[in-house]
């Protein structure tokens, strides 16, 4: 594991048979001879849940790059227990670009088997010079995915520059803008690229933050235990120290509210319990649970 800058251990997911074949898989930051790359892992839990067994990187988001930043990631099974994995684009005004190259990995969401491969008839399939395992591309760094239950459609958010970052519905084949179309600007103050927000063929986002909360784990709220909830989309915010309940109608966002900002955390991760509350944990190692008193 590369444990510098935003790199080390990222994200980690359960295999949906887990309670027949115990594994588990889980990405991180790795070193190579050419620098960082995302790579993607599994392994057995062992019987007596103290080690992984039978280790295997399934796939490396290549090119690999000499900074230590924007990995991304997070890891999501489908119904066909096939894996979506977002990766980040490594920050660097020299490759930021590469999110729009389908001939690399970076800046994408990826489609793969539980052995790292394309899932077949993905939409660049057959597509010369390309990925076959890219489902869709132009991200910054997407940190949360999650599916809509009401719908089925996969949502993912990410972190913008300064500004911009985003909530959007997952097509496949769809270019997102990063770097080209943005709401954000450079941390400098200077505009990013030709400073546009629409493009043709550019998906648009369903929601964006200006100034930026930077939003990690993301979280649909399907309980009927607090009934004004279900259907919300909840953020865990970095920067923006607050977990940000957003009101979905027509995959139109038509309120927010911000919650636990008083207790000024960066929240990564968040999730729904079988208790019909929300459990979050922060950068501190701590764990919230919100729910009715």
């Amino acid at each position: 594991v590369f444990a510098a800058g935003q790199g080390g251990m990222l994200d980690v997911n359960i295999d949906p048979d887990f309670k027949t074949n115990r594994m588990i898989f889980w990405d991180y930051a790795e070193k190579t001879s050419g620098g960082g790359v995302l790579a993607i892992a599994k392994g057995k839990l062992s019987a007596d849940e103290t080690k992984m067994e039978n280790i295997q990187v399934i796939y490396r988001a290549q090119p690999a790059y000499s900074g230590t930043l924007q990995y991304g990631s997070r890891i999501l099974f489908d119904k066909q227990g096939n894996l979506f994995v977002s990766t980040g684009e490594r920050a660097g005004n020299d490759i930021r670009i590469k999110a729009q190259d389908l001939s690399a990995a970076i800046g994408k969401v990826l489609h793969l088997t539980k052995d790292g491969k394309a899932v077949a008839d993905g939409p660049f399939a057959n597509t010369a010079n390309t990925l076959p395992e890219i489902y869709a591309y132009g991200f910054r760094n997407p940190e949360g995915m999650t599916w809509n239950p009401e719908t089925g459609d996969l949502w993912e958010a990410e972190f913008g520059p300064r500004g911009g970052d985003e909530i959007n519905i997952i097509k496949p084949g769809k270019n997102y803008g990063w770097p080209v179309v943005t709401y954000g600007i450079e941390y400098s103050g200077e505009q990013v690229g030709d400073g546009i927000q629409q493009k043709n063929g550019v998906e648009q986002p369903v929601y964006y933050w200006d100034p930026s909360i930077s939003p990690a784990g993301i979280a649909f709220y399907n309980s009927s235990i607090i009934p004004e909830w279900k259907g919300n989309l909840f953020v865990g915010g970095l920067g923006g120290s607050h977990i940000a309940r957003l009101v979905i109608k027509n995959n139109k966002v038509v309120g927010e509210e911000r919650l636990l900002k008083e207790k000024g955390e960066r929240f990564r991760a968040i999730t729904e319990g079988k208790d019909g509350a929300l459990y979050t944990v922060t950068d501190n190692g701590k764990m919230y649970r919100i729910g009715l008193k």
